[in-house]
């Protein structure tokens, strides 16, 4: 591994419409070498991409730089005016700052991320042969399976490089929000590493449902709390409504944002939504793009699960790249669960990421910031809300979105499982679900279509919601338009 980059990397100004109010970003001016790989294990010629012939990637891909309709800015939350790179300073490092608002294709990824990178990556890209067999399917089924990192899922990688980043401006703790506990124990795992301390606020349905998330947080030294809690302004307003409230992503970002606002050592991080957050999860796509090429084979359709975003645009980003490009012309869909219906049940508008109003109004497909999903849900995918630069890839039409029910999704999942041996997490399961859905398509047409899909993790930590749809206890969840009403009608008024 090359020597450490210097902390400050080398900037140019964005070239684009109002970009002049923003700091300089990143340049490429010093490219460097992709990284090699650390050796792979052997398998079957022909189902798994060897870990040997890909390289982990050393730059993220920004797609914002190359859509022909720039996204919306956000908006301060008290003025509703477009903001300004100060007013994210209490919450975010200025690096990360920088690549939220950047205008540049690719941003260098420090040599110190890449060396944790490597202690997973690149991630395998396998054919799912026993499943087709199983579906008796013409298709060609291939998953790019991220849950062999040391949390088990995507998640790792945004919060290394968010830790590391912290870490240079000399901060100290950071906090956070999680659901279902992937994120929480992606971004504990990190702060072990780089030394920082972590806390972090879990949606009580998942803190209570899932002890062991919570138990892999403690062990790599977080601080986790159940939410809404007693220790925030946000929370206690939550208890006194509600004494028994489930909680949400909405609640407990809102109590992270409130604590990392009380001192200057201590920032917040977020998993998801954020376009910085995406922008690291293109590692994904990036080496997979390679992984196809390598094989010879062109994705016909590729399917991801999708919550806020993250593991979708990780891996599709970069195809939408090349399908801008004219390269290929892939179709490209997003699978929700029925109970949290952001994308193809919610509204395109300007609203608070937060349930509390404290963080900045961003134009996404939302339920509603004070939208709690029923807490019996079996998988993740419970924010209200949408990534911004996602919601503004869907409305121009460069991607699809269908909403699965849970019990469909575990009945996909437990074929998965029987055929190629990875129990997924029940994020997953949605887009598992749909690409069976596909494969029997291509059945009855006889169609040998490349079908593409992310699996986005396992779930080891989660199988008490496979022994519920074992015993036939899982059930699916209508989707409560009276309460989804309810919800949106507390959304700001904004013409926009």
């Amino acid at each position: 591994m090359a020597a450490a980059s210097p902390v400050s990397p080398a900037y140019s100004r964005i070239e684009s419409k109002g970009a002049e109010k923003w700091p300089k970003t990143f340049a490429l001016k010093n490219k460097r070498p992709n990284h090699p790989s650390p050796p792979s294990y052997s398998s079957r010629a022909g189902i798994r991409v060897s870990a040997s012939s890909t390289e982990i990637p050393s730059r993220w891909y920004n797609l914002a730089a190359d859509l022909p309709v720039k996204p919306p800015p956000p908006l301060h939350p008290k003025t509703f005016q477009p903001i300004n790179p100060e007013d994210l300073s209490p919450l975010f490092p200025n690096e990360l700052i920088k690549q939220e608002a950047s205008q540049d294709r690719f941003i260098d990824i420090p040599d110190e991320v890449i060396d944790i990178y490597g202690l997973w990556r690149p991630t395998p890209l396998i054919r799912a042969r026993r499943l087709e067999k199983l579906l008796d399917t013409p298709a060609r089924i291939y998953y790019k399976y991220e849950g062999v990192s040391p949390a088990g899922s995507h998640k790792p990688n945004s919060a290394v490089p968010q830790v590391w980043y912290n870490l240079q401006e000399g901060i100290r703790k950071v906090v956070t929000e999680t659901g279902a506990g992937q994120w929480g124990s992606a971004l504990a795992f990190a702060c072990s590493l780089f030394g920082l301390d972590c806390e972090v606020w879990q949606v009580r349905a998942s803190y209570d449902q899932k002890p062991y998330r919570r138990l892999m947080m403690q062990t790599w030294g977080a601080n986790v709390h159940p939410s809404p809690s007693n220790i925030t302004e946000a929370g206690r307003k939550i208890l006194e409504a509600d004494p028994t409230s489930p909680g949400s992503l909405g609640i407990a970002i809102s109590e992270a944002v409130e604590v990392a606002g009380l001192k200057p050592d201590t920032k917040y991080c977020l998993g998801s939504v954020l376009n910085h957050v995406l922008l690291h999860q293109t590692v994904i796509g990036e080496e997979c793009t390679n992984q196809m090429e390598a094989i010879g084979e062109t994705p016909d359709v590729i399917i991801g699960c999708i919550g806020g975003g993250s593991n979708f645009a990780g891996l599709s980003f970069p195809f939408i790249r090349e399908k801008l490009r004219g390269k290929i012309n892939p179709i490209i869909k997003a699978v929700e669960p029925a109970a949290c219906p952001s994308l193809t049940k919610g509204v395109y508008a300007y609203d608070y990421g937060d349930t509390a109003g404290m963080t900045p109004l961003m134009k996404m497909h939302t339920l509603g910031h004070d939208f709690i999903p029923d807490p019996i849900h079996a998988g993740g995918l419970r924010y209200h809300g949408m990534a911004p630069l996602i919601s503004h890839v869907y409305e121009q039409g460069f991607m699809e979105a269908t909403a699965i029910p849970q019990k469909e999704c575990f009945e996909g999942a437990i074929k998965f499982a029987r055929t190629e041996g990875i129990i997924p997490a029940p994020e997953p399961t949605h887009a598992i679900a749909a690409t069976i859905r596909e494969a029997l398509r291509c059945k009855e047409s006889g169609e040998t279509k490349v079908i593409l899909m992310a699996m986005c993790g396992h779930g080891h930590f989660d199988l008490a919601s496979y022994e519920m749809y074992l015993q036939g206890k899982l059930v699916d969840l209508s989707f409560e338009e009276e309460k989804i009403q309810a919800s949106l009608a507390k959304i700001p008024n904004l013409a926009a």
